[in-house]
């Protein structure tokens, strides 16, 4: 039996499909990259916004005419827009087989099996079970990096935000646990392990009682092979000294955060749930620059947030402007149904929003090209991506401050033949827009 299996959505959905794609893997199951061969195609879908509800939908919608085309026997959709609108997939869309919700994942196995019986068939566990899984993971995103995901589930509950109802509360993996499944990444190959959850910053009180990823990281620190880890989606409100400490003080921890902030207008930030005011926010953005000095800063924002002025938004722009980000990304306020922010008024007129957006994307390139620009003459480490099809002596690379898919890159030239995974130093000669260029240190070597 082939299986193709479409992962849409976030990092976190990502590792739940290569738990999937393990659990198959290791009962017989073979994997394709052609859907028209497949026996079976599974959809891991999202439903965090309105466009990655209708991708998922359309994703849909593409798979199953395979049911008239291909040979196609039946098809499976899984993840947040499986948990969160079950009824309304199975009544308006009777090519699907099986529905299986967020936090049942390991049994994959049991749905297939079922489908291929010939029913039609439902599983979703409770939102307070952690999905375990026996099967080691099979890797998607090459071999160099990987996501170690920590956490299910948010207990922040957010007023524009439906991850809650569709996850459930915050539920940490044991230390233990965790130190295994990383060990296995380092032994596969995996240098840069990226550490994601709903937040991470909250790691462990459920079940120590206390913020235990401090710990958790230094144990990672420890695991021979793991040459950089990459820590995602920190609330600002619950980064620690402990844990400034941590990235501080310890080599492999990239002096790297992503700290997702939404916006700076206190009036806002209340609407939103946030749990943080403009005042703290400028607190821990300062004590990290203090700390660590060579800290590069991600974070999201919301525009269009509903009864946002433009006396918000002016606030936000100056914000950026005066704080200047390294990373920082934008998403148009996506109204949710089931969620308070919903019942807000007014809402902001669509086109409102994404101007809202374009100015404050635009202020953040020139911010970017500028930091870009102060960069020519460093040294940096450099993971290498890989190398241009139609160049044979220039790679792609990322250094601390890029984290893949969603920050830039540094074009290397190399008499030296690298490969994908490669860690060596490179001096940056110039700068093109949100990516560098650079070259290879004479005899810098490889890692």
């Amino acid at each position: 039996m082939d299986i193709f299996f479409v992962s849409l959505g976030c990092d976190k959905n990502l590792v739940d499909s290569e738990n999937m794609l393990g659990i198959l893997h290791d009962n017989g199951y073979s994997i394709t990259d052609n859907e028209e061969q497949a026996d079976i195609i599974i959809i891991n879908t999202c439903c965090f916004i309105h466009d990655a509800k209708e991708e998922s939908i359309q994703a849909i919608l593409e798979m199953a005419k395979y049911k008239e085309v291909g040979k196609l026997k039946a098809l499976i959709v899984t993840g947040c827009l499986a948990e969160r609108y079950k009824d309304e997939i199975l009544e308006e869309i009777p090519e699907v087989d099986a529905l299986l919700g967020t936090a049942a994942f390991n049994e994959i196995l049991q749905v297939v099996e079922q489908v291929l019986d010939g029913n039609k068939y439902t599983h979703f566990a409770d939102l307070k079970e952690l999905p375990i899984s026996k099967s080691k993971r099979i890797l998607s995103t090459g071999s160099h990096y990987s996501y170690l995901k920590i956490a299910e589930g948010c207990d922040k509950h957010c007023t524009y935000c439906i991850i809650p109802k569709v996850r459930g509360n915050y539920r940490s993996r044991t230390i233990e646990e965790l130190i295994d499944e990383a060990t296995y990444l380092a032994s596969q190959g995996v240098k840069e392990l990226i550490i994601v959850a709903q937040e991470t910053t909250l790691y462990g009180v459920d079940l120590y009682g206390k913020k235990t990823l401090p710990e958790l990281l230094r144990q990672l620190c420890n695991i021979s092979g793991i040459e950089w880890i990459r820590l995602l989606y920190c609330y600002p409100e619950e980064i620690t000294n402990e844990l400034i400490e941590t990235i501080r003080s310890e080599p492999k921890i990239c002096n790297y955060l992503d700290i997702p902030i939404q916006h700076c207008s206190d009036r806002i930030l209340k609407l939103m749930g946030r749990k943080t005011s403009k005042n703290d926010i400028i607190n821990i953005v300062n004590k990290l620059r203090e700390e660590i000095p060579d800290i590069t800063l991600r974070t999201t924002l919301i525009t269009g947030f509903p009864t946002e002025t433009e006396e918000d938004h002016k606030e936000l722009l100056e914000f950026i402007e005066k704080f200047r980000f390294d990373r920082l990304g934008v998403f148009t306020y996506s109204k949710e149904e089931d969620t308070p922010a919903a019942l807000l008024r007014p809402q902001i007129n669509a086109k409102i929003k994404k101007q809202r957006q374009k100015e404050l994307m635009e202020l953040q390139q020139e911010i970017v090209f500028e930091h870009s620009s102060s960069h020519i003459g460093r040294t940096f480490d450099v993971i290498i991506e890989g190398r241009i099809a139609d160049k044979d002596q220039v790679y792609v690379g990322r250094t601390y401050m890029d984290g893949p898919q969603v920050d830039g890159y540094i074009f290397i030239s190399s008499e030296e033949e690298l490969m994908s995974g490669d860690i060596i130093e490179a001096k940056v000669t110039g700068a093109n827009n949100y990516d560098l260029i650079g070259e290879i240190v004479e005899g810098s070597a490889k890692r």
